[in-house]
């Protein structure tokens, strides 16, 4: 279980899919987490008045959360036991996709390097709980746009997918653990 491929374990997936409670259900269980790079950074760069903000610079908001995936990862090479990724590496890749940005060569690089369990889930776009607030600006449309784009990011970097069910919480969290029972717990 110190090989990060069988014990860190990826939620991807567009934005307002459910991905975050979902991790949140599971940290509650015990797990560990990360948090999400995304909104993060944006609560970040808006708080500084930086730049690095998907409706500002796309590439430099793309790096920050391409730093943002290694350093979790690190830290939780630290932790023992499953972690659970609220998006990855992998993530970024799709982003400048949608962006319609080229992926750079480090970027791809990062992707061969960090790697994660090769089972990764990813939430469908749900217009039911989807949402916009201050940091998810994006509309309905791009949520689905950036489903596809992580689709075909981790599909590209060799990962089997397995969609969540649009479902409450609880059943997420059971069908998650059901997948992964070969995984060992905590």
């Amino acid at each position: 279980m110190n090989d990060p491929s069988n014990r860190f374990i990826v939620i991807t997936g567009g934005p307002g899919s459910g991905k975050s409670s979902l991790i949140d259900a599971l940290e509650t269980l015990g797990y560990s987490r990360s948090v999400e790079a995304g909104r993060a950074i944006i609560q970040d760069q808006v708080a500084i008045g930086g730049r690095a903000l998907p409706w500002n610079d796309r590439a430099l908001f793309a790096e920050l959360m391409l730093s943002w995936e290694m350093r979790s990862f690190r830290i939780a090479g630290q932790r023992g036991g499953v972690v659970f990724f609220d998006r990855g590496v992998p993530d970024v890749m799709g982003y400048l996709r949608l962006s319609g940005l080229p992926v750079p060569h480090h970027v791809k690089k990062a992707a061969e390097t960090f790697l994660y369990h090769p089972r990764v889930f990813i939430a469908p776009p749900w217009k039911e709980i989807f949402g916009q607030d201050r940091e998810r600006k994006q509309d309905f449309e791009e949520a689905i746009r950036t489903y596809q784009a992580m689709l075909s990011a981790y599909t590209d970097c060799g990962y089997e997918l397995v969609e969540l069910p649009c479902a409450p919480v609880l059943r997420r969290v059971q069908f998650v653990l059901q997948e992964l029972s070969s995984v060992d717990p905590k």
